[in-house]
């Protein structure tokens, strides 16, 4: 059964605890916060305090992107706010190994995210450090964008890496996910899905989170 998670990103903040407690009762195992801090990438999304405000509401664990420069430095801060699944970008930083222990410090699994156009064999050296790999199948910053094709073949080449090495890290994928590309992203190896516009967007959330955990 695969895995899913509704992002907050796509949610109607003026109703946010309503879309919150909708992501919470449709099955999912995560509700999925994307932090953006306009450097990292072209737009600007929300922190700390908002996770910890969701966090309070939230029956699922908070599954916690980071797309920021030097993730490092607020690491503590997103744990203590509630993130029980933290996930920097390979990109973004200077030392992968260190980060990723950081993250397990503080008592949260640690997940690596890649850009659409970066080789996974970033994470060979570092496997066994991480908990989940987060393959970004469009470029990250807006949500409602359409999947890069060419992202379902490295879903698979992680899956075959991770099998070879006998590590049982998840593989996350996040944009485009929809009820169109999904079975294709869990064919080739996926096990947690990320959706955001199509899931907020559904007009039977219930009957989505259904068919996604489906596989």
């Amino acid at each position: 059964m695969i895995k899913f998670a509704p992002s907050i990103l796509s949610a109607d903040f003026l109703k946010l605890g309503e879309d919150v407690k909708s992501a919470c009762d449709c099955g999912a195992d995560y509700l999925h916060f994307d932090v953006m801090d306009g450097m990292f990438v072209p737009n600007i999304s929300f922190g700390q305090c908002v996770l910890k405000a969701v966090s309070a509401l939230s029956t699922i664990p908070c599954d916690v992107h980071l797309m920021i420069e030097g993730p490092e430095r607020y690491i503590e801060q997103f744990a203590e706010s509630g993130a029980r699944v933290i996930t920097v970008h390979a990109e973004a930083t200077k030392h992968l190994q260190r980060l990723l222990s950081q993250i397990r410090s503080c008592g949260c699994l640690a997940g690596v995210a890649l850009n659409p156009a970066t080789n996974p064999e970033v994470l060979r050296y570092v496997l066994g450090d991480f908990d989940l790999a987060l393959v970004m199948t469009v470029n990250p910053g807006f949500g409602g964008q359409k999947m890069l094709p060419a992202a379902v073949r490295k879903i698979a080449d992680i899956r075959k890496m991770l099998d070879e090495a006998e590590v049982t890290s998840e593989i996350e994928v996040d944009g485009g996910v929809s009820l169109s590309t999904y079975k294709a992203m869990a064919n080739n190896g996926a096990t947690l899905l990320v959706a955001g516009s199509a899931f907020y967007g559904s007009p039977d959330r219930k009957a989505f989170g259904r068919e996604i955990r489906k596989g």
